[in-house]
């Protein structure tokens, strides 16, 4: 049994067509599990562009490996996968969005890319059973802890608009005494469209009872009518 283990052992180091073709197969299941996941969830970086981002890291891995072991080059077999590192950052950086509400989205999304980067890193120098492990982490934590958390800090976005712009400052007073003290407060354009209306958008992730909240805010003077987006 350790002959058989340690012959395993001995094929993987190999590069060959077949340790090769092994490597980049597994990077394009690896990186395909990991984007379909991303795709249930509506993102724009889907099972494709996951698939494509761990196989470019794999193949930088089996080119320094090659560069090394066949060529006989004197150098870092990892200097070029370490370029992925940094590399993978323009992908990433167009997954963050910045919403008109001043809410960011993307970040998970990034995050996971850059992770898959490094997980086909992993592959393509043979780690395997480390990039396994990497991707049923990264699966687990963006299917069940990304629900987890959306369910425990849920954003409720309320749009206030006010008609007496004179009261403006005792106005938006009243209403930061009805909502937890790290809400976001924003003056905006009014959507009536009104003259002389102002909007006011409160973004808070900690309301108990939604209802209660814009009841009172509706009765405060000088407040024409409050959304609950």
């Amino acid at each position: 049994m350790t002959e058989f283990f340690n012959s395993i052992v001995a094929f993987e180091k190999e590069i060959n067509l077949l340790t090769v073709a092994l490597r980049i197969v597994l990077a394009v299941i690896v990186g395909g599990i990991i984007g379909l996941e991303r795709g249930r969830h509506g993102s724009q970086a889907g099972m494709r562009t996951h698939i494509l981002v761990c196989l470019g890291g794999a193949l930088t891995s089996l080119l320094g490996v090659y560069c090394t072991q066949i060529l006989g080059y004197d150098s870092d077999p990892l200097r070029i996968s370490a370029q992925v590192v940094s590399g993978i950052g323009f992908l990433g950086a167009g997954m963050i969005i910045v919403k008109s509400d001043k809410m960011i989205t993307g970040l998970t999304t990034a995050a996971i890319m850059w992770t898959t980067a490094i997980i086909g890193v992993a592959v393509g120098v043979g780690f395997y059973s480390g990039a396994l492990i990497a991707m049923l982490a990264c699966v687990f934590t963006a299917a069940f802890l990304t629900r987890l958390e959306r369910k425990r800090k849920k954003a409720t976005c309320i749009y206030i608009e006010i008609d007496d712009l004179h009261s403006l400052g005792r106005i938006t007073d009243d209403i930061k005494t009805l909502i937890p003290d790290d809400s976001h407060v924003e003056l905006v354009s009014a959507k009536s469209g009104m003259a002389g209306h102002l909007g006011v958008l409160v973004i808070t992730s900690m309301l108990k009872d939604v209802d209660s909240v814009k009841s009172s805010v509706s009765a405060l003077n000088g407040v024409y009518f409050v959304i609950v987006e």
